[in-house]
């Protein structure tokens, strides 16, 4: 604890890290203030009504798909009605985009390998690309509130503005596009004058926001229940513990690969062979290298299935699809989330490019020769460990419907046990508290993850 308590004073001791870890949370403040903020032609407090009274309906079941993703994703902004309702998921959306269209536009290809003005114009084409996909999603966006709100006569009133007219559609799709590129600006100056990872933290935030809320409804069913009510919250606490433990596990395990850098003299047939050793390095190959991006893809497509439903209203089968909870939409769920996870690893991890840069660089894997050989040792040992990954991970994006019920008895509450929520926010802390402990030590501070080598030589 000592050691924890002399980290935070180091941490406050340095001026400059001190005011970035300020100004991070100063941007977070606006951009949680304005996720409050409703559009101009919806009335707030009628929007509460509705959402409470759509809950109560069974809607947060039906709609808690890739919507709810969305909705945690934004800190609830996306089901209020707000300013902020896309947030920043459509600037991830057009990062995705511009990646995977990377990898078949020689265009792209190009910039990608010039340098810090290659990144910049990347950058600058995936901004406008993100106004394009707002666009998209603004009208969309409209639509699904506007039909939301139409069914409930005594609702009505929730509009300012004839909801059919333009007088609703264009201001709000025109203050919905400037909301989110507000969220890309603010995740952007966290990153260049904050504590980096800007757009990721905009995303944990949201999601953390909710994790207050959700765990209060979970104590007032717990203790509805009489005198085991306190001792099940305990419960719960510990085993989300655990879970948030494994899911640290996941994200930092790797398989090392040694490999040797031959120094010049040895790879010319030099003299002095014994004398001149070469460096022993590793390449880390992560178990779960695609993240979360499997389970945002799965869930994307999940709709479809709950589409077939209107194909045959009375098959209690494909019912199922609708309901997040159900089995039948869990296993089908896990399954993609395996398949996208094989496929988001083999576009992402370039073992070709890998290979070749070990053999341009005197660098080897043992036993294995450079080139086409080392190419394919490598995509073979990351095909052993995503197996297991990406059942881990199917695992963690189910565990909320496992633990639902039975377990735990609120929606909310349920899906804090698992899936992209829970990966995201243990991964953007991760490497958050990376970022603040190699800064530390960079100005010969003990860090938050501290070595015994740091510890030996007093930095």
């Amino acid at each position: 604890m000592k050691e924890f308590i002399q980290t935070l004073k180091n941490i406050w001791s340095l001026k400059e890290l001190r005011e970035k870890i300020l100004f991070t949370l100063g941007i977070i403040l606006v951009y949680r203030f304005a996720s409050y903020i409703s559009l101009p032609a919806i009335n707030l407090a009628e929007v509460g009504d509705l959402l409470e009274h759509y809950k109560n309906q069974g809607g947060n079941k039906q709609g808690a798909g890739l919507l709810g993703l969305l909705s945690s994703f934004t800190g609830g902004a996306f089901s209020h009605a707000s300013v902020m309702a896309l947030g920043i998921m459509p600037y991830i959306s057009a990062s995705i985009i511009v990646q995977l269209m990377g990898m078949a536009i020689p265009y792209l290809q190009k910039l990608q390998k010039d340098g810090e003005s290659g990144r910049n114009t990347l950058n600058q084409i995936t901004r406008w690309l993100t106004i394009g996909v707002c666009l998209v999603q603004a009208p969309s966006y409209l639509t699904s509130i506007t039909q939301l709100f139409l069914p409930y006569a005594q609702f009505q009133s929730a509009y300012y503005v004839e909801p059919n007219s333009i007088m609703f559609w264009l201001p709000s799709i025109v203050i919905l596009v400037a909301g989110s590129v507000f969220a890309m600006w603010l995740g952007e100056k966290i990153t260049d004058k904050g504590i980096g990872n800007g757009i990721s933290i905009l995303i944990m935030v949201g999601i953390l926001s909710r994790l207050p809320e959700a765990f209060v409804q979970e104590m007032a069913v717990q203790n509805g229940k009489g005198g085991m009510g306190s001792i099940m919250i305990l419960i719960e606490v510990l085993f989300w513990m655990l879970v948030v433990l494994l899911a640290v596990i996941l994200s930092v395990a790797v398989r090392k690969i040694p490999i040797q850098y031959v120094s010049r003299a040895q790879a010319r047939g030099g003299v002095n062979r014994n004398l001149m050793q070469g460096a022993r390095q590793w390449i880390p190959l992560k178990v779960n290298a695609a993240g979360v991006m499997p389970i945002i893809f799965a869930q994307a497509l999940m709709f479809v299935p709950g589409l077939l439903t209107k194909v045959d209203e009375s098959n209690t089968f494909l019912a199922g699809f609708k309901n997040v909870f159900s089995w039948q939409y869990n296993v089908l769920f896990a399954l993609l989330i395996i398949i996208f996870s094989f496929f988001y690893t083999a576009i992402t991890i370039p073992v070709n490019q890998m290979a070749d840069d070990l053999k341009r660089n005197g660098g080897l894997v043992p036993k294995v020769r450079p080139g086409k050989e080392t190419a394919d040792y490598l995509d073979d040992i990351l095909s052993k460990i995503t197996l297991p990954g990406a059942i881990f991970l199917s695992i963690f994006a189910v565990l909320p419907a496992i633990v639902h019920g039975s377990f735990v008895q609120t929606d909310a509450f349920a899906l804090f046990f698992g899936g992209t929520s829970l990966l995201i926010m243990v991964g953007v802390i991760l490497d958050t508290v990376q970022q603040i402990n190699t800064y530390l030590l960079n100005h010969h501070y003990d860090g938050l993850m501290q070595s015994k080598l740091s510890r030996t030589t007093g930095y």
